[in-house]
């Protein structure tokens, strides 16, 4: 569809063809909307101990995922057959960024949650007016759960968590090293830095893995154990699918540079995977310092 003629200042200036290109009706909206549906359906079911709940949630699954690779294959199949140009890049550009404010927007509800529940909620609950109704609560933090009869452990800032931060701003390092190899089309370093990435987020998400069962066994910090355990669930476990989210986005990128996918000028879908994983490293230092260390 043309969006402009020869007498466009755009073509006159940069000398190219000012189009945009307009696909077919996809099927993929629908079935990605379906599929959702049944995962999330599936979800209420297994949460309120129903019958079919894992059956429903894994069929849920399995389309989500089916409906990610078709469309993700149909939007790199028009991205090498050249039908992405200038315009189009600046509707990703645009699209990604949108995206990822909406990603900050989740955040600061989730600290802003931690923040109300630290600075606001516990210290007025051991207020001289509160003390009327709760006359044995202290303000301490952590709480120790409802009634404070939560007996468990925090977690410290510098075990697990710093090390996780040092593998997570290292990652940071190796995708703008991919980021340069892709820039120069030195497609073998490109596949070194993109692999090295996708290795440490997979090496942090086993470490979270492994913090989640030590503070369940060991620690008796559970998402039941009052205002901390939830916000602290919330906190890290919505960042650790962000994590997870990034890391699968990475090899599906790291696959297609296998297959000589992406140029030197035209390699957006990389660059947004790296736009992602900066936002998910900046979430992390800001989760690490108010989470474990304050």
């Amino acid at each position: 569809m043309a969006a402009g003629g020869i007498d466009n200042p755009h073509v006159a200036q940069y000398g190219y063809d000012d189009t945009y290109y307009v696909p077919q009706p996809s099927r993929w909206p629908l079935l990605s909307s379906l599929a959702a549906t049944c995962l999330f359906s599936g979800f209420v079911l297994l949460f309120n101990d129903l019958p079919l709940g894992w059956s429903v949630s894994v069929v849920g699954l399995v389309a989500v995922l089916a409906c990610m690779i078709g469309w993700w294959m149909d939007v790199a199949s028009e991205s090498e057959a050249s039908r992405y140009k200038v315009w189009e890049d600046v509707s990703f550009r645009w699209g990604m960024g949108w995206f990822i404010a909406s990603e900050v927007m989740f955040f600061a509800a989730f600290f802003g949650a931690l923040f109300y529940a630290r600075a606001i909620a516990v210290p007025d609950l051991a207020s001289e007016t509160s003390k009327v109704l709760w006359p044995s609560f202290q303000a301490g933090w952590p709480t120790k759960g409802p009634y404070g009869e939560v007996d468990f452990s925090t977690i410290g800032a510098f075990g697990i968590p710093a090390l996780n931060t040092l593998i997570l701003l290292t990652s940071g390092i190796t995708v703008t090293w991919a980021h340069w190899a892709m820039k120069v089309n030195n497609r073998s370093q490109l596949v070194l830095g993109l692999a090295a990435t996708v290795g440490l987020g997979l090496i942090f998400l086993g470490f979270q893995a492994y913090e989640y069962i030590h503070a369940y066994a060991d620690l008796n910090l559970k998402l039941t154990s009052g205002i901390y355990g939830s916000t602290f669930f919330m906190l890290t476990g919505f960042h650790g699918l962000h994590v997870t989210v990034g890391t699968i986005a990475l090899m599906v990128i790291l696959l297609r540079c296998l297959l000589g996918h992406f140029r030197p000028d035209n390699h957006f879908g990389f660059e947004a995977v790296a736009w992602y994983w900066h936002f998910v490293d900046v979430v992390w230092l800001a989760l690490f310092v108010i989470v474990y260390w304050l």
